[in-house]
């Protein structure tokens, strides 16, 4: 649910003197933080906010297009390891030469037969 206009945008008082601080110093130093919970204000343009995401702090360079979110938004607090890729497995995964599983299961592909044996002639069946 949105905040009310008449209440404005929430930042926590700490996080707003820092920057107070650092715009009247003009220093350019990241301003570290742990207010994720801080909507970006246009007096936050143009410095770096240093944002903990629960591990490390994540520096921001704040832009006008951000102007109206939330700093957590921009310092991301899992890691995406990507999904492998469609059809491409390890060799470690299908057992190396990509036979069957083990035991033979049924509806399972049989190792092909020897070179050998597919060039001998067939014996005649018995009566």
């Amino acid at each position: 649910m949105a905040r009310s206009i008449k209440k404005g945008p929430f930042v926590d008082h700490h996080l707003q003197a820092k920057v107070d601080k650092a715009r009247n110093a003009n220093d350019k130093r990241p301003i570290k933080t742990w207010s994720r919970r801080s909507t970006i204000v246009p007096d936050f343009v143009g410095l770096t906010i240093a944002v903990h995401n629960g591990k490390q702090h994540i520096p921001v360079y704040v832009t006008e297009n951000m102007v109206g979110h939330k700093l957590g938004e921009f310092a991301m607090t899992r890691i995406f390891k990507s999904h492998s890729a469609a059809g491409k497995r390890t060799e470690e995964a299908v057992g190396g030469d990509r036979k069957g599983p083990p035991g033979g299961a049924p509806g399972a592909a049989a190792p092909a037969a020897p070179a050998a044996a597919a060039a001998a002639p067939a014996a005649p069946a018995k009566k």
